[in-house]
């Protein structure tokens, strides 16, 4: 049953590889194409029959059975007392006051950098202006010693 697949591709690739024979010169290339695409085809049909045929061998039931049988030999009821269950608790609270602690600080250190960028973006925005107003005097110096020609 499980080379079924195999075979279809296989015929599909050798009726391709005949066509290839009797159709025109100007078809050879595509049919190039298609003839490797299907041999590549069968040869992953085959690898993939031959992989799941070792996987399903003999050998893949006896290791089934001793999966099986160690997981049976293997399985214990764990019993935790009251004690002990209150403890991990107080364990985990503690835990999770730390973690919603360093959350807390990590939102101020965060609104802190806010509040830096936005005076950041302020400064350049100064900064921007003072180039202006000093362009803008260079023009007027300019204009003056103009006039001052003329």
């Amino acid at each position: 049953m499980g080379h079924i697949p195999t075979i279809v591709v296989a015929c599909l690739a050798s009726a391709l590889s005949g066509l290839y024979f009797v159709l025109p010169d100007a078809l050879h290339f595509t049919m190039m194409v298609f003839i490797s695409a299907s041999w590549f085809l069968v040869a992953i049909c085959w690898l993939a029959q031959k992989s799941a045929d070792y996987m399903h061998g003999p050998q893949g039931h006896e290791e089934k059975k001793k999966l099986a049988s160690n997981i049976d030999h293997h399985q214990h009821t764990v019993q935790i007392s009251s004690n002990e269950i209150s403890q991990a608790k107080a364990r985990l609270n503690a835990e999770l006051d730390d973690l919603i602690s360093s959350l807390k600080n990590k939102d101020t250190e965060i609104e802190n950098l806010k509040s830096e960028i936005a005076n950041l973006q302020t400064l350049v925005e100064i900064e921007k202006l003072k180039t202006e107003l000093a362009n803008l005097r260079i023009l007027a110096a300019k204009e003056r010693s103009k006039n001052k020609r003329k």
